[in-house]
C-alpha cells in the first residue's frame, strides 16, 4: 500500500506586523535627581522599538526613518535638566506617539555607572493608541 499525499492549497502569507528600532542610542544628557547631578551632563543608552502595525511598507514615507526617531531622543537630551529617567522615557514614548503610523511604542532608558558595581540602571515604558 502505497499513502496518497494530498498537496496542501498554497496560502499566501499575510503581514502580522512591523516593528522599527533604534538600539543603544547613546546620548548626553542633564539627568538627575542629586545636587551633583546638576549642571553636568551624563551618559544614557536608549532603545526605541515602534509597533507600526500590519500595513504595507513600499517607500519611505510608509515607515519611519530611523533618524527622526533618534531625533526625538538627542532632541530631549539636548533640552533642559529632567530629574528622572522615567520622566525622560516617558516623554520620548509620547513623542513618538505623536506620529499616525506609531500603534505602540516601548522606550527603554540605562543610565551607565550610576550604581557601583551596576552595568547600568534603568526603566523601560511602554505605550498604545
Amino acid at each position: 500500500m502505497s499513502a496518497v499525499v494530498t498537496p496542501l492549497p498554497l496560502i499566501e502569507p499575510r503581514r502580522l506586523g512591523l516593528t522599527v528600532r533604534v538600539r543603544e542610542l547613546r546620548v548626553e544628557a542633564s539627568i538627575g535627581v542629586y545636587d551633583h547631578e546638576h549642571g553636568r551632563l551624563q551618559p544614557l543608552v536608549v532603545d526605541v522599538e515602534l509597533d507600526l502595525g500590519a500595513a504595507p511598507v513600499d517607500r519611505l514615507s510608509d515607515t519611519l526613518d530611523y533618524d527622526g526617531v533618534a531625533r526625538i531622543v538627542r532632541d530631549l537630551a539636548a533640552g533642559p535638566h529632567i530629574a528622572l529617567i522615567e520622566t525622560f522615557a516617558e516623554r520620548a514614548a509620547l513623542a513618538c506617539l505623536e506620529d499616525h503610523r506609531v500603534l505602540a511604542v516601548k522606550v527603554r532608558v540605562d543610565k551607565p555607572g550610576a550604581i557601583p558595581g551596576a552595568a547600568a540602571a534603568g526603566c523601560e515604558v511602554a505605550y498604545s493608541r
